[in-house]
């Protein structure tokens, strides 16, 4: 896992290699100043830093299924004593690791 150091040392290599950026302010295109540049290094840091300590949850909420199926596992698994919901749950989250 990367520290936010060195996703810091990333995002200003991506930003460095898509110059030159622009914004538009007043219906103008305009480059960004050194202060836009540098804030563009944190925003992108801190989204890295975000997608690898949280990441897993939506990754997580996604492959679980809705509530509907769940409860759907969770019935056939009563009616057949089968381990189905329980193996899903255990699948998903061993695919999607909560960071240490």
């Amino acid at each position: 896992m990367a520290t936010q150091e060195e996703l810091t040392v990333e995002a200003t290599a991506e930003i460095e290699a898509a110059k030159p950026l622009y914004k538009q302010v007043n219906n103008e295109r305009l480059e960004f100043s050194s202060a836009d540049y540098d804030q563009a290094i944190i925003d992108l840091a801190n989204s890295k830093w975000d997608t690898q300590q949280f990441g897993y949850v939506q990754a997580r909420q996604e492959a679980y299924g809705s509530v509907q199926e769940q409860l759907d596992m969770q019935f056939w698994d009563n009616q057949k004593n089968t381990t189905v919901w329980i193996d899903h749950i255990a699948q998903v989250k061993s695919d999607n690791p909560k960071p240490s």
